[in-house]
């Protein structure tokens, strides 16, 4: 099983190497980087770290669009099992083995969730409104969809080269909602997905979306999870 990480990188200079250290070796084959024009010095420490395929925007495209090169980028190069991980240093890099072995075990997606052990995330450094509002977020789609997830909107997450596939993520957003967006295609598809625990870190090198745009993305989880909802009626 070939297995490719997809870097989405954004202003990442200062963290990417931290990253690329600790990523398992043993079980990826390649790495992919898209740079969604950065203005820091992100390219030439990717080319430092020795990564073979780096893609560059010519413009900044947004991070749905960033994934999409990632995936296109990864299928391309044959991909058995696609994991993205954010090169912010936000998520820990050495997670991936177990990620892997959830693919491996059967599950058509794996997501590393902050939310498993509660409160902890907080204790970890997430602001309290961002807990809150995942947690409300997170219980309305479960209820929405008669699922039991922790959490849906990391950023570090795995997929099967067929799910990737089989799903028109082209047609979704290039936006942050773009996460979302695979999640609930996958549960109209009838996908397993399972989850890890990964602790949430947050410090000076972590990436976070400011308040307005935290609100927009919320309210765009609630509007396509309802017109899912009554599509599926």
């Amino acid at each position: 099983m070939k297995v490719i990480v997809v870097l989405p990188a954004y202003n990442c200079a200062k963290s990417l190497k931290k990253t690329i250290s600790e990523i398992p070796h043993d079980i990826v084959n390649d790495i992919v980087l898209v740079d969604d024009f950065s203005s820091d010095d992100t390219l030439n420490v990717a080319k430092e770290c020795r990564i073979k395929h780096i893609v560059k925007h010519n413009k900044n495209l947004g991070y749905g669009a960033n994934q999409k090169t990632c995936y296109d980028t990864a299928l391309m190069l044959d991909a058995d099992i696609v994991v993205m991980l954010h090169p912010d240093y936000q998520y820990d890099p050495n997670l991936i083995t177990l990620i892997v072995d959830k693919i491996l075990q059967g599950a058509d997606i794996v997501l590393a969730s902050r939310m498993l052990k509660g409160w902890e995330a907080v204790k970890n450094g997430m602001p309290l409104y961002k807990y809150l509002c995942n947690r409300i977020l997170t219980m309305f789609q479960n209820i929405c969809f008669k699922k039991h997830l922790s959490e849906y909107h990391t950023g570090y997450r795995a997929y099967r080269k067929d799910v990737l596939m089989s799903i028109k993520y082209h047609d979704f957003s290039n936006d942050f909602i773009f996460d979302n967006q695979i999640i609930i295609e996958a549960f109209s598809k009838g996908y397993e997905i399972q989850e890890i625990y990964c602790p949430a870190r947050y410090d000076n090198l972590s990436s976070s979306i400011k308040f307005l745009r935290s609100a927009r993305y919320g309210c765009q989880v609630v509007y396509y999870t309802i017109k899912q909802k009554e599509k599926g009626k």
